[in-house]
């Protein structure tokens, strides 16, 4: 948390047990807004676990956006009627805090009734993993960001992930490597300053562990390295 204050009013989390927890209360030590997610699976034991430890967050301060799951449509963890059922129990609960579910871009546009029960659009937007060609990567991310915008209807929508690899294998036309990731990272922090879009950067930091689920190139989308070094200077 240290090495991310200088430059991050924001952090996001993924889970609400087993430590991580702690992140966004340490987070508000660090004086950083919290957008706090609840870890949904196949688990519902799990599930209700999860759920409840972000409602106890929320109503202790810590959370100023709830994420009630994070791609469980887009991995077939959980059902559309589920996943709903989820997020109207946290929202019954938090009503002061704005409740959302974070998925692809696309699977809004194509499941209006998750758009319509979030108070916010929480879309993840990667033209990496949709082989786009680097050169059309920023207007393709632009574009799915459009669409969050259109599938939301006048709510709040932020990117809650995007990035760009800067080592590893390619796919299609998107090919890795340093300096298309500096200039992704730029390009998109220039529109998200100047447009007022709240963007969070997808990773903060390298995860090795990633291999064994994207292959190579999942080790490297951190701008810092696995070691806290600062990636691009």
């Amino acid at each position: 948390m240290e090495i991310l204050k200088p430059h991050c009013s924001w952090i996001r989390s993924f889970s609400c047990i087993e430590g991580n927890e702690l992140i966004p209360q340490i987070a508000k030590e660090f004086g950083m807004k919290t957008l706090v997610g609840a870890w949904l699976g196949s688990d519902a034991e799990k599930n209700r676990t999860e759920r409840d430890a972000l409602i106890k967050l929320a109503k202790e301060g810590f959370v100023d956006v709830a994420a009630v799951g994070n791609e469980v449509l887009y991995r077939k963890d959980l059902g559309e009627e589920e996943l709903l059922e989820y997020i109207s129990e946290v929202k019954a609960e938090i009503p002061d805090v704005p409740v959302g579910y974070v998925d692809a871009y696309y699977e809004f546009v194509q499941r209006p009734a998750i758009a319509d029960a979030c108070d916010v659009i929480l879309c993840n937007c990667y033209p990496y993993w949709e082989g786009t060609a680097f050169e059309h990567s920023f207007d393709h991310m632009r574009h799915m960001y459009q669409l969050g915008i259109d599938a939301g209807r006048g709510k709040r929508v932020l990117i809650t992930e995007t990035g760009w690899p800067s080592q590893g294998g390619g796919l299609g036309g998107a090919v890795p490597s340093e300096i298309n990731a500096m200039k992704y990272f730029i390009n998109t922090q220039l529109w998200s300053a100047e447009n007022n879009i709240e963007t969070f950067w997808f990773s903060s930091f390298d995860e090795a562990w990633k291999v064994s689920t994207e292959g190579d190139v999942g080790a490297f989308w951190g701008i810092w390295d696995s070691k806290g070094r600062l990636k691009f200077q």
